[in-house]
């Protein structure tokens, strides 16, 4: 257990020195933005690429793929049955469904590889590579039919996968590896140099676009869909994973990245797509927050399971 609190609190103290510059005024918000694109465009990618095409994969990562794409189909269906709850607006269970979709990359990046190494590297962006597609379609059909109003431009989810850096980083560096192809010195550095300044800068990134005044806004509802979304999609993962097979470090990478919280762009889909904005705000806040009691206890699964 030792291990895992030292790899989560560089990361929860990361998180938290982003929160502390933005609201000290240190770091304008308007910098965090451009950092995450720089992110989003050239150093995760730059990560997932090294990460990848370094690995060597066998049968058991795509058993960890199944699982992981299940739990999201699984847990995003469940988010309709907030018909059910009284007063529940239409873009709020839109809302509801992308929570329960989407995931934290970077927290997923950052202990996959401060507990596991390059291993732990390749197997969360092999996890990105399928999770990431998914969570986009699922959120943008949720969010566009539960809207008020249709937004101007109808979306294209498959399209917008096309043009997401991301995907193609997954697709090159599970190409080079699939082809044994070994990455030049050079190149090998330079992606190096690259990958190593994705996970803080992801971080702090993270920690900044926290809105802690959303929990004074939080209610029930907020507090029940992220006790949902932090403790059903490592659930249904894990009984997935067992059910077809899954065990080992592929089954602790599987649970680590379905324990994370939700991503922080989902904000900005909400808003674009007639989301609920204020219960999207909400839900990185507490999820964000709370995830750092579920994380420790997703831990204690994987040590009962002996996964690692």
């Amino acid at each position: 257990m030792s291990a895992f609190f030292t790899a989560l609190v560089p990361v929860i103290l990361i998180v938290a020195l982003g929160q502390f510059l933005v609201r000290r005024g240190l770091v304008q918000a308007e910098a965090f933005r451009a950092l995450d694109r720089l992110s989003f465009l050239v150093l995760l990618p730059a990560l997932i690429i090294r990460a990848l095409a370094n690995a060597e994969f066998d049968g058991a990562p795509w058993l960890m793929i199944a699982a992981l794409m299940a739990a999201q189909v699984l847990l995003g269906a469940f988010g309709l049955l907030a018909h059910a709850w009284p007063g529940m607006t239409r873009p709020e269970i839109g809302t509801i469904v992308q929570s329960n979709v989407r995931w934290n990359t970077i927290i997923g990046l950052s202990l996959g590889g401060l507990l596991f190494g390059d291993e732990g590297l390749a197997l969360v962006s092999l996890a990105a590579a399928a999770m990431i597609p998914v969570a986009n379609v699922i959120s943008v059909y949720a969010l566009v039919s539960h809207a008020d109003r249709p937004p101007g431009e109808r979306p294209r989810p498959l399209l917008a996968l096309t043009r997401n850096p991301l995907i193609y980083a997954c697709l090159i560096g599970i190409g080079l590896a699939s082809f044994h192809v070994r990455l030049p010195v050079i190149a090998d550095e330079t992606l190096k140099m690259l990958a190593n300044a994705a996970i803080a800068l992801g971080l702090l990134s993270a920690g900044a676009g926290v809105d802690l005044g959303a929990l004074k806004r939080a209610g029930l509802r907020t507090f029940t869909w992220t006790a949902v979304r932090l403790i059903g999609l490592p659930a249904l993962t894990l009984a997935v994973g067992l059910a077809i097979g899954l065990s080992g470090l592929p089954l602790a990478i599987a649970l680590i990245c379905a324990a994370t919280p939700t991503a922080p762009n989902s904000y900005v889909l909400a808003r674009e797509l007639g989301g609920n904005t204020t219960l999207a705000a909400n839900f990185i806040a507490a999820q964000t927050l709370l995830a750092a009691l579920t994380l420790p206890l997703t831990w204690l699964v994987i040590l009962g399971l002996g996964a690692v």
